[in-house]
């Protein structure tokens, strides 16, 4: 029977690439994981519980599992997701993985396909592939693992090798997990990072409890412009003495705006009463993410800007099972002009981060390598989510090293909540890249101490440094 990976994934099939692949991943493969940005739970850290059966850890929870399977017919009740109002779902861990081991080959040639198998040879020492007649010895197999103290969240951690990672926490969280981790006195390094949101979004549910509740919290007068900025201040304080060094946004695009003192406080006044002028809403999530350009120019957070995504496609799903469900969507986006009025601003600051993400390849070689080429606040996030792929990977480098190099890009992020594929995805990460400086050294366009050099910085050194890790 054929290993479920083989040494040699992702790389050339033959020749100097090959070999030269090989020798750049065996100097990087054991280097520690920086994961900078991602959406594990801190609880898992904090109280060291053992993780569920097989198909809670694996299944449910993740959203590029389901929405293939949903896409071909499983219901999301039948794979034990919960639903909003409580209604009954499949609570038999052994049955979902049933269904999902029956269905596993529709994920032939994704990268989820790739993470899993990594993870069952590699975690769970599973060594025959996935199908409906394997599925009550794998599931056995997994079950039987989680019960052993090695395969607790902490241990699983430091199996690892994960030298730090970062979870992602909304304004209005009050980090309790995180402060559970700091007093347990747990080597690990867990930190935060600052996700505001559903105070940011008009558009988010809520939004207006949620800048009642952000006054409460923070101790300001959020019906006031000056008071709603104090707010984030002093929230983004309060998450940096949890270790957080840089804030996410989850913007539907990356427009901005830069208006005056006046027009900003008057804007917000009339997004404060429920104003329902759609044109007004985007003006306020442009503005804000120019306040917090701002805000991190002042007190040292990264910022991350990830647009493009059209959150909650289905209605129906949204309505019945909440947020990430499998159904945020790409669209097109726009760069240049959308962030010149943030850029005018602070852009040319040596001292702020602000990483660039895209849902949008055809901006990489347009738009983003280019800006993040000249402007000296920005750098480019790696091929994300639905890109998080060894092509997608791939056309991140070709289309944005010709423009923007390798040292305004910051390594690589897994963004996952999936926690035992972490490993995985930096592997793949890793083994791409050493590809592609192989490919580059064997066309004499790299030397190969140079290509060693950016191997370690690519998967270890660039996270670190863009990240303030």
């Amino acid at each position: 029977m054929a290993a479920l990976t083989d040494p040699d994934l992702l790389f050339a099939a033959e020749g100097r690439p090959l070999s030269l692949a090989r020798a750049l991943y065996a100097s990087v493969r054991d280097l520690p994981i920086v994961s900078p940005h991602g959406h594990t739970d801190p609880r898992w850290y904090a109280l060291n519980e053992r993780f569920p059966d097989p198909a809670q850890l694996l299944i449910v929870p993740d959203h590029y599992v389901l929405r293939m399977l949903f896409s071909q017919g499983l219901r999301l009740e039948e794979l034990g997701v919960p639903t909003l109002d409580g209604a009954p779902v499949e609570t038999d861990g052994r049955a979902i993985w049933q269904r999902f081991a029956e269905h596993y080959y529709l994920f032939r040639g994704t990268p989820t396909r790739l993470w899993l198998d990594h993870v069952f040879a590699h975690l769970f020492g599973i060594e025959e592939p996935l199908t409906a007649a394997s599925a009550d010895r794998t599931y056995d197999r997994i079950a039987m693992l989680l019960q052993r103290e090695d395969y607790r969240p902490r241990a699983l951690f430091e199996r690892f090798n994960i030298e730090v990672i970062a979870t992602t926490e909304g304004a209005l969280d009050d980090l309790k997990w995180h402060r559970m981790i700091r007093d347990s006195g747990w080597s690990g390094r867990v930190v935060t990072a600052y996700r505001p949101d559903a105070v940011v979004d008009p558009d988010f549910e809520g939004f207006s409890a949620n800048l009642d509740r952000l006054g409460d919290i923070a101790g300001c007068d959020t019906g006031t412009w000056t008071g709603y900025l104090d707010a984030h201040r002093q929230r983004r304080a309060y998450f940096k003495q949890f270790g957080a060094t840089s804030s996410d946004h989850g913007h539907p695009t990356a427009e901005t705006a830069n208006l005056s003192d006046a027009a900003a406080e008057e804007l917000f006044n009339r997004i404060r009463r429920g104003s329902d002028d759609e044109r007004e809403r985007r003006l306020f999530r442009a503005q804000m993410l120019t306040e917090m350009a701002k805000m991190s120019r002042d007190d040292g957070l990264v910022m991350q800007i990830h647009p493009g995504s059209w959150r909650n496609h289905s209605p129906s799903v949204f309505q019945k099972f909440g947020r990430d469900k499998g159904f945020d969507i790409p669209t097109r986006a726009d760069y240049v002009t959308a962030l010149k009025p943030l850029l005018d601003c602070v852009g040319l600051e040596r001292d702020l981060t602000v990483i660039l993400f895209t849902l949008d390849e055809s901006s990489y070689a347009r738009e983003l390598a280019p800006l993040a080429g000249a402007y000296p606040a920005l750098k480019l996030g790696p091929a994300w989510w639905f890109h998080d792929s060894p092509e997608g990977m791939r056309r991140f480098r070709e289309m944005t090293t010709e423009t923007a190099g390798f040292y305004n890009t910051v390594g690589f992020n897994d963004d996952t909540r999936a926690f035992p594929s972490i490993p995985a995805r930096h592997d793949v990460a890793r083994r791409v890249d050493c590809a592609f400086l192989a490919r580059l050294v064997a066309e004499h366009r790299l030397r190969e101490d140079e290509a060693h050099e950016l191997a370690r910085d690519l998967a270890y050194t660039l996270a670190k440094k863009a990240y303030r890790l």
